[in-house]
């Protein structure tokens, strides 16, 4: 049988913020944000249904996410994980079920409430989505001036911290253009993090980055955990960096939930379809449907 990814032991070396600029970041979290307790659930979703039209992409799902900790999601394409996270964030409503942060009910809050709800979460885009026509320091500064009453030097100096929190310290003025893909989604990783959100929701956060490049960005997903306390959500193809940066694997196929556990368990899970996900193996009627595409076509 093939092995599970490699071990995380192999570190690649990244950038490490200093402990004043962490401590900066953290500086205006209240006490009662400090002594959260560790494992309680932050975010929950009761019996999650959405369709669109005739077709069913959550099915029922039931998930709590746990505090301080990073929830990784996998599945094949097309079976809700983004849906799940748009849902979270209430740019679409369930059909059915309920969406829970903290004690607030997502689903049901108007986007007036939603503004509130959201500057407590950051979102990684696939993309990066950074805004082409903007340097790298308006990009990072634009959170804080639609959301906060900062003055223009608070806002470049909460800059400047973010971007050394990711590495890339002194970028301040570049444009999206000249950066590197790996750069690109760093900075908006900063941008994410720049109104020092609790959560931060990752959309394949090392899509179309090479290996060293996506094991840079999971080693910040850990630090951000580790030494800021941020919890995480990421949906991912990528096995080698779920195997690296998750607390706990969760499966979704179908828009069901098949497998859910520590990493340890999930890679001994006996479900046919998750040791296929694990090791990328094809199924075997697409096996023959392509075999079949290459027989001579019968007079």
């Amino acid at each position: 049988m093939t092995q599970p990814p490699p071990s995380s032991a192999a570190q690649t070396t990244v950038p490490q913020p200093h402990a004043v600029e962490l401590s900066s970041v953290t500086a205006n979290k209240t006490d009662a944000d400090s002594t959260q307790a560790k494992g309680s659930q932050i975010i929950r979703l009761v019996d999650l249904h959405v369709s669109f039209g005739t077709q069913r992409v959550l099915r029922g799902i039931t998930l709590g996410l746990q505090r301080g900790q990073t929830t990784v999601i996998v599945g094949p394409s097309g079976t809700g994980k983004s849906v799940l996270l748009k849902c979270i964030v209430g740019l679409l409503k369930p059909n059915r079920g309920e969406v829970y942060f903290e004690d607030q009910r997502v689903d049901r809050l108007t986007e007036l409430q939603l503004v509130q709800v959201r500057k407590r979460m950051g979102f990684l885009f696939q993309t990066g989505a950074l805004f082409d026509s903007m340097n790298v320091a308006d990009n990072i500064c634009f959170p804080l001036k639609q959301h906060t009453d900062m003055s223009r030097q608070e806002r470049r100096h909460r800059c400047d911290t973010v971007l050394r929190l990711v590495g890339l310290g002194g970028i301040e003025s570049k444009m999206p253009m000249d950066l590197s893909g790996g750069q690109k989604k760093r900075v908006a990783l900063a941008r994410a993090v720049v109104l020092e959100p609790q959560v931060v929701l990752y959309d394949e956060p090392t899509t179309g980055l090479d290996p060293i490049r996506s094991d840079v960005i999971n080693e910040l997903i850990i630090a951000l955990r580790d030494q800021l306390g941020i919890t995480s959500l990421v949906v991912t193809h990528d096995m080698n960096s779920a195997d690296k940066i998750a607390d706990r694997i969760v499966m979704i196929y179908d828009g069901t939930v098949i497998a859910d556990g520590k990493p340890t368990a999930f890679y001994r899970s006996e479900n046919e379809l998750v040791q296929r996900f694990i090791h990328g193996r094809a199924d075997q009627e697409d096996l023959d449907r392509i075999r079949e595409g290459f027989e001579p076509v019968k007079p």
